[in-house]
């Protein structure tokens, strides 16, 4: 009797069981898919940064977020996904430029767009020139002095991340940062003249 009734007291487990199995999993898709949609912009600029080519900055996007799949179970125990998935995307384009000599030779090609005429396309076009010309700086920069100021400064990523990222201290990635922007600042004013100063 007591038999029957501790085996008829675990027959309503099992479903229960496999009902909180499948909303796991469900809120495991849910945290990857919320992470995808959240940060997949952060993840292709930071892998555009290293890369600086976008074909090469769309693989690498999709390989980090193909390594994020595999550890889908652990994504709730993670705080800051944003950071997370940060380190993940800066090592895997790390790990892409150094075996692709060939990335920087094909910045140009991003920068070729059809501008239909209109009454803004001067203005457009001047911006597009001063983006142009602060990327060929940037990317001029030693990558010592480039990578902080990328992820620091035009990423927004903490400077405690950073410091993670690169295996340096937050005061070496602020003072690269600003050295970086130091440089930058007397490149460009050495550049100023018609359409980069006005």
């Amino acid at each position: 009797m007591i038999a029957e009734f501790a085996m008829a007291g675990e027959a309503p487990n099992l479903p229960q069981k496999a009902l909180a199995q499948k909303a796991l999993a469900q809120q495991e898709e849910d945290l990857l898919e919320t992470a995808v949609r959240e940060h997949a912009r952060l993840v292709y600029r930071i892998a555009y940064s290293v890369l600086r080519n976008p074909a090469d900055a769309e693989d690498a996007t999709q390989e980090i977020f193909l390594r994020v799949l595999r550890y889908g179970k652990k994504m709730a125990a993670i705080n800051d996904q944003k950071a997370w998935l940060a380190r993940i995307a800066w090592r895997v384009a790390v790990q892409r430029r150094k075996s692709m000599a060939r990335a920087s030779a094909r910045i140009e090609e991003t920068r070729e767009t059809l501008i239909s005429p209109s009454r803004g396309a001067e203005r457009v076009l001047l911006e597009q020139e001063r983006s142009a010309v602060l990327e060929r700086l940037i990317s001029a920069l030693p990558s010592q002095l480039r990578d902080p100021l990328v992820l620091s400064t035009l990423e927004e990523i903490a400077p405690r991340e950073v410091a993670a990222m690169l295996g340096i201290s937050e005061a070496a990635v602020r003072s690269r940062s600003f050295r970086a922007r130091e440089i930058l600042r007397e490149r460009l004013l050495a550049l100023t003249g018609p359409g980069i100063g006005t």
